[in-house]
């Protein structure tokens, strides 16, 4: 089958890699891929970010089950979660699956992952896509979840002030899922055409950094925001992280300490609610750019707002 394969240092594509095959008494399920999503993730494991994962790529992903455990779910559309738990460890068993001690990642960390003709994922991870979803849209229910993770972790009091810092493909769910709440939003971007698709949900856009919230979720992707983060960030108010990058960062953990100021990581989130923003029309998004997989490069280097693989 066609696949784009990390070796450890490059990514390559390719046309012979062994189809997988589904084990349906041990719960999984057979997936064709339709298309596969680039996430900044992809882009940072290229950089250094997984030195120890190898084998297919990708994370985000729509297609349809052909083989399952789940005879219902035979023919339908999906998308899955990324995180594969063990169930039994201490984890597992607190409510906390995503940090599993055991776990595996699709694409990430041991298990291949979406940049394929087909992927074949734990049948109990999938989620039914609904017919009046367009397989275009539906590809964003993984980031989606993980904007609304941070709601999950933080309560956004619908008076205080939230500065989002980043005008990327991420920060535009997160801003949308924060304005949901009816929290005043300044979003802080570089770039004046992505900061324009802010404008609808959100109180101020601006090049610079200033003033002082209540959260401030730095949504970046880069290492170098968070001193900004933190100074934007109020006395006693709320610093969430959502980037992941190859290398360290570094912030004076003294101001933290001194002005009290919490920190949140955040990273994946929940599907079905995700799936139902999308659905509704709640969240809108532009339109995803398609590559033939051979090109995966080229999509990997586009300044589109979402690149895709497509394996239909």
């Amino acid at each position: 089958m066609r696949a784009v394969i990390y070796d450890g240092t490059a990514a390559h594509y390719t046309t012979d890699t062994p189809q997988p095959v589904a084990d349906l008494a041990a719960g999984q399920s057979l997936i064709r891929i339709e298309y596969a999503t680039i996430c900044s993730t992809d882009r940072e494991i290229l950089r250094g970010y997984r030195p120890d994962f190898q084998g297919v790529m990708g994370h985000e992903f729509v297609g349809r089950v052909e083989r399952s455990s789940d005879k219902a779910l035979v023919g339908q559309r999906v998308v899955g979660e990324l995180n594969i738990n063990c169930g039994s460890c201490l984890y597992c068993q607190t409510g906390r699956p995503h940090h599993c001690q055991t776990r595996r990642v699709i694409g990430i960390e041991g298990h291949d992952g979406t940049f394929a003709d087909y992927l074949v994922h734990e049948t109990r991870l999938l989620h039914a896509v609904p017919d009046s979803l367009a397989p275009e849209v539906a590809v964003f229910t993984e980031p989606l979840a993980a904007a609304l993770r941070i709601v999950e972790q933080v309560h956004f009091d619908p008076d205080a002030p939230v500065a989002l810092i980043g005008d990327g493909r991420l920060a535009l769910m997160i801003g949308q899922v924060v304005a949901l709440t009816g929290a005043p939003l300044t979003v802080i971007g570089r770039i004046p055409e992505k900061l324009a698709l802010f404008e609808d949900f959100s109180v101020a856009r601006l090049l610079e950094p200033s003033g002082s919230y209540e959260i401030v979720i730095d949504a970046t992707g880069t290492p170098g925001s968070l001193p900004t983060a933190l100074a934007l960030t109020r006395s006693e108010g709320t610093l969430v992280i959502k980037s992941t990058y190859a290398g360290d960062a570094r912030i004076n953990m003294s101001e933290v300490v001194v002005r009290e100021i919490t920190i949140r990581g955040s990273r994946c989130g929940p599907f079905a609610p995700a799936l139902r923003l999308l659905q509704r029309g709640l969240v809108t998004l532009p339109p995803v750019e398609v590559h033939a997989p051979q090109d995966f490069q080229a999509a990997f280097d586009s300044p589109a707002f979402k690149a895709a693989l497509d394996f239909r």
